[in-house]
């Protein structure tokens, strides 16, 4: 292997201060690229990156500098509970950005995660780490992230993640507990769009949107201005049919509300029925409202795009509880949990830019199988720095 490859990787993985004020036994960048390196191998833990690096440490001699060897698991989980998690992921950003992963003109959709056995006992859960990601709907690729203490914490972490990319031409989806006036305030003045899901949390604006669309749907838009789609699936014993009406008619709102929302430009109504087959048939149906920026989309997009949203739960929540057993890792020293949990979506993202046409899963294995394979998944795309 060309030791000039990983040149690039140890220079940004150097950005990260070490927390050792002595016994620098192993070098951090060294380690943290041990780490990337064996995660992407299937390591879930921190016991499983030792057991890994010790296995293919003349491997890793090839092109790292490891004066004492391969650190212990209890060495790994002692640097990576205390290192700085925002330093941590200014490398992972940055590291993004050279590969050129841009978000403009994307969906971006802004979704939180619980750690659900990063508590340090049984009998109190409060301390479990929760992380909010910043998910490319389109490419499927993580552009950001931020760990907060409990799931009530994330409208404190969403501003400072929006803050952290290009929300320009692109359209941010949140869920109800996004549904901010600051927060829609700062993505229109980053010159992005945002589609906001509304609920009891904001109880007048979600009395007025639910009575005018609800309105508008009884009378079957006739008069209003607006659209309306419809689509149905079918499939396992279900049919779904999903209704979306649109209107721009926000005036309806009232000068207050709009004065506390200038940028409302329209509001959805999302209906889903959902019929089930067999021995006990059951029909449901739900109706949610949302609050749009953009007042050029019709309801066919506006369907789209919410729909889109979901993308983070299938594409990103989904993947690292299956293929990274995420839910089942108990690492939860300092900050151990969201460090780790922020390699794994590094290590996601590098595999989603795999060209091969695999599974996350089955990648993990063909990188612990093969060193070709290995070596150009984490190292595809970065030059080294000419002199």
């Amino acid at each position: 292997m060309d030791a000039s490859a990983a040149a690039p990787v140890l220079r940004l993985a150097s950005l990260v201060t070490d927390p050792r004020r002595h016994n620098h036994l192993h070098p951090l960048p060294q380690m943290i690229v041990m780490a990337m390196v064996a995660i992407l191998c299937g390591a879930d833990g921190w016991d499983d990156v030792a057991d890994f690096c010790l296995v293919r440490e003349i491997w890793f001699k090839g092109f790292l500098s490891l004066p004492r060897g391969i650190p212990s698991h209890d060495t790994f989980g002692r640097v990576f509970a205390r290192l700085d998690p925002l330093q941590l992921e200014e490398m992972l950003r940055q590291w993004m950005n050279a590969l050129n992963i841009a978000s403009g003109g994307k969906l971006i959709a802004i979704d939180g995660k619980s750690l659900r056995r990063s508590f340090e006992h049984a009998w109190d859960t409060s301390g479990m780490a929760h992380i909010v990601s910043a998910f490319a709907s389109e490419n499927r690729l993580v552009l950001a992230q931020l760990g907060v203490n409990e799931k009530e914490n994330e409208i404190v972490a969403i501003p400072k993640l929006l803050a952290m990319i290009d929300l320009k031409d692109s359209t941010v989806t949140i869920d109800a507990i996004g549904c901010q006036r600051d927060i829609a305030q700062q993505i229109r003045q980053a010159k992005g769009h945002y589609v906001l899901q509304v609920k009891e949390n904001q109880p007048t604006l979600h009395a007025k949107v639910k009575a005018l669309l609800d309105e508008a749907i009884l009378e079957q838009m006739k008069g209003w201005k607006g659209s309306m789609s419809e689509e149905v699936d079918a499939g396992h014993g279900r049919v779904e049919k999903r209704r979306v009406w649109l209107t721009t008619e926000v005036k309806h709102l009232g000068a207050d509300l709009l004065a506390l929302w200038p940028s409302v430009k329209a509001i959805v109504a999302v209906e889903r029925v959902r019929e089930v087959m067999g021995k006990t048939p059951s029909i449901s149906t739900e109706r949610h409202y949302y609050i749009l920026s953009n007042g050029k989309c019709n309801a066919e997009q506006a369907g789209a795009i919410i729909r889109g949203h979901w993308a983070i739960e299938n594409g990103l929540h989904y993947v690292l509880d299956v293929s990274f057993n995420e839910d089942q890792c108990r690492v939860r020293k300092g900050h151990g949990a969201e460090n780790l949990s922020r390699l794994r979506r590094l290590t996601a993202n590098l595999l989603r830019l795999n060209p091969t046409k695999r599974s996350i899963k089955g990648q993990r294995k063909r990188c612990g199988w093969s060193d070709e394979y290995l070596f150009n998944t984490l190292f595809r795309g970065l030059e080294p720095k000419q002199s």
